[in-house]
């Protein structure tokens, strides 16, 4: 066939795309915005929030004392919580069943029981025991049986005096939150392959050196979200200290306000928004610990590699 005789094949007819239609977005979209309407309508006619008396009492220097007791006790209880749980982990991955059951032992206890109930119990240990005494022997009239008159004991506390208020309140939580952390921290052990640790091993490396500087820094990208779930959940748990009780603290401080001036809800919503401001604070610091320690996992792009894409796809157009 010649050339001339070929035919030209005709050019496609353009595609008419037609947008799909989704009318229940937009229904959706209207109601919650009435609904939102409604609600500040709401938040700024009725009387009863009373927001004038609610902010020149929300920042009185008894409410600022309680906001800093409760962030000190966070952080503490957090902190010796950690160290307990990473303890616990550790000792729950142990070969040894003696070491291992003990660990359970503990983690099943605690994540059992309340921690309402355990502040309550935890206040009345001075009930128990009114001095702890530590030494040798324990019992000051076993030593009388045996005809010893020295005094062997080390040393002593006063129950009454060490299980009351701020410092009850911390043994409480820190023991329940050891339990929970050390969850966390043996799934996040156990997410590393073991491999890595055999390796360690096989270099010289001792148990305790391998954990510290092989298993644990890996473990932190499994380990820090949860734990900054934890730290969330221990700020709003210290309003349970009302249970030792905590005097001291902002929920007790924003409480007794609205009791004594009759205005409960006026300082209801003052503890409403003093929880959310902390707690922000608290997940904006877990969003930056995250994304420090996610560096080099996953597919998610850094800025470098963003840049150097976008110049890639700029010099490829021209």
């Amino acid at each position: 066939m010649s050339p001339d005789s070929s035919t030209t094949p005709a050019p496609p007819e353009q595609i008419r795309a037609v947008p799909v239609r989704h009318p229940g977005r937009w229904i959706a979209a209207a109601v919650i915005a009435v609904l939102a309407a409604m609600f500040v309508h709401m938040l700024v006619t009725n009387p009863v929030f009373q927001w004038d008396f609610m902010v020149d009492n929300m920042f009185s220097d008894a409410v600022l004392r309680g906001a800093r007791t409760t962030l000190i006790m966070t952080v503490l209880a957090m902190v010796i919580g950690v160290l307990l749980g990473i303890l616990l982990a550790v000792m729950r991955l142990s070969a040894n069943p003696i070491v291992s059951g003990a660990a359970w032992v503990y983690i099943w206890f605690f994540r059992a029981i309340p921690r309402i109930v355990l502040l309550f119990f935890v206040a009345n240990l001075g009930a128990l025991y009114a001095r702890y005494e530590f030494g040798f022997p324990f019992d000051q009239q076993l030593m009388d049986l045996f005809g010893f008159e020295a005094d062997w004991r080390l040393f002593g506390f006063d129950g009454n005096e060490i299980f009351v208020g701020f410092t009850a309140g911390l043994i409480g939580l820190a023991l329940s939150e050891g339990a929970y952390m050390a969850e966390i921290v043996r799934a996040g052990i156990q997410s590393v392959d073991p491999g890595q640790a055999e390796a360690a091993h096989a270099l010289g490396m001792s148990r305790g050196k391998t954990m510290r500087r092989i298993v644990l820094p890996q473990a932190m990208r499994v380990i820090i979200p949860p734990t900054g779930n934890e730290t969330i959940a221990m700020l709003k748990d210290t309003a349970l200290l009302i249970a030792v009780p905590v005097t001291t603290e902002l929920n007790f401080q924003l409480r007794a306000i609205g009791s004594r001036t009759f205005q409960v809800i006026p300082m209801a919503v003052a503890s409403i928004l003093w929880y959310l401001a902390l707690a922000s604070l608290l997940m904006v610091g877990q969003y930056f610990l995250e994304r420090r320690f996610s560096r080099g996992f996953g597919n998610r792009e850094t800025r470098q590699q963003r840049a150097a894409r976008r110049a890639r796809d700029v010099g490829s157009t021209h």
